[in-house]
């Protein structure tokens, strides 16, 4: 479809249709002012003028303006700006080229097991983000979740959100029907494990090519939601490795509180699923936030910034007696070690041991240059590591360095204490 290429709606410039859906349209558009690309969503007078839905399309509408610039994390497509007017309205959002996961429902089209599995996980840390923010999404489905790369995702559409924060009225039977919880159909108010159920659809969809429930009308599908219980994964892909039965089904049990207790619960589940289906010496995106999540001294980083800092780092796997960095040979980098044990030596003598979820090295980047190490590090045991150069560093936000540096420069005054307590005694 040719487009007039001058058209323009407030201060982004058309550049082509991308979409059209029952009550809007998305255009490629180029903010003038700042010259970025963004996917601009626009509702034309009639849909909010519709006798019988213009009230509810004008809502949703609104509820997806309202978190414009409030969103902010990695797996969430960003609402940049927004503008509502009495009989129209446009919305610009962060630009994801990689299409949507609808593309991936069908045998022919399957994704890998693995590449599931991780977009699972990073599902449930936006999810558990955006409920933090006091918002239910209520419309999970495959097709409001975006592929940007390879697995990583951006949920899209919080037009059917559900704000806790919201002093207006809102429905709680709102999504779509096939992706929809027992608890969303009968109306009572979501909370985040209706998402989990809808997530949990979205997962059996993409795993095995059918959604757990189909009818021949919306009557049958909401029986089979509330009474039926899904068929296992397996029967109908046998190929798939048996634990996911139960890892799937449990975010589709009928009741909330026998799904999984927290996001955080799923995730984890999930990632320990994705290692079992993982070559050993892969080092998947859930393995590293994982392992970033457990040190103590990046507790201040947001999960945006947590993100940023594991995808920052150089991962390996080091076999036992290997050496990672000698004293005296130059170096400018600091490492993490998520799993395992090394020892620290100085000409021979034993100074410390690194424990998992410790780091080391952290003098020689603060000091910024490439400057002699002043000791040996060797792994004692298999280690997962993770090694953090100035360069891949400072491509991080500015926001992200900064609240590194202070966890950095917070464990060095920790250790300088505890020497201090030691050769006090």
């Amino acid at each position: 479809m040719e487009l007039d290429l001058s058209l323009q709606v407030g201060k982004y410039e058309i550049q082509k249709l991308l979409g059209k859906g029952a009550t809007g349209t998305v255009y490629l558009a180029v903010d003038s002012f700042s010259g970025r690309q963004v996917a601009l969503k626009t509702i034309e007078p009639e849909v909010f003028q519709d006798a019988e839905f213009g009230t509810v399309y004008r809502a949703q509408f609104l509820n997806e303006a309202s978190l414009a610039g409030n969103l902010r994390h990695p797996h969430i497509v960003g609402i940049l700006d927004a503008v509502v007017q009495d009989d129209s309205g446009h919305i610009a959002m962060e630009l994801v080229t990689g299409g949507d996961l609808s593309a991936h429902v069908h045998t022919g089209s399957l994704l890998p097991v693995a590449d599931v599995l991780q977009i699972g996980f990073k599902c449930c840390g936006a999810l558990d983000y955006a409920f933090q923010e006091g918002i239910v999404h209520r419309d999970i489905k495959p097709a409001n979740i975006m592929l940007a790369q390879g697995t990583e995702v951006k949920i899209a559409d919080f037009g059917a959100a559900f704000l806790k924060k919201s002093h207006a009225v809102q429905t709680a039977a709102m999504g779509s029907p096939f992706y929809m919880s027992p608890e969303q159909i009968e109306g009572a108010e979501p909370g985040f494990a209706s998402d989990m159920y809808s997530l949990g659809v979205v997962l059996y969809e993409l795993l095995t090519g059918r959604r757990p429930f189909v009818a021949d009308s919306l009557d049958a599908l909401v029986s089979a939601i509330l009474t039926e219980d899904p068929a296992p994964p397996t029967r109908l892909r046998p190929e798939l490795p048996p634990f996911m039965d139960a890892v799937v089904l449990r975010a589709l049990k009928k009741k909330p509180e026998h799904r999984y207790g927290s996001w955080q619960e799923f995730a984890l589940e999930l990632s320990r699923a994705g290692r079992q289906v993982m070559p050993a010496e892969a080092i998947a995106d859930s393995e590293k936030y994982v392992a970033m999540k457990k040190v103590d001294m990046l507790a201040g980083l947001s999960d945006a910034e947590l993100w940023e800092l594991a995808r920052a780092g150089s991962w390996a796997r080091i076999a036992p007696a290997q050496p990672i960095v000698r004293e005296s040979e130059p170096g400018d980098s600091f490492f993490l070690l998520a799993e395992g044990q090394a020892k620290v030596t100085r000409q021979g003598r034993l100074l410390n041991l690194v424990n998992e979820s410790e780091c080391f090295g952290e003098m020689a980047y603060i000091r910024g240059g490439t400057l002699p190490r002043h000791a040996t590090v060797e792994s004692m045991t298999p280690l997962l590591l993770a090694e953090f150069g100035p360069q891949s560093l400072a491509q991080m936000s500015v926001g992200a360095q900064l609240q590194l540096t202070r966890a950095l420069v917070r464990n060095l005054v920790d250790r300088l204490e505890l020497a201090n307590s030691r050769l006090a005694r």
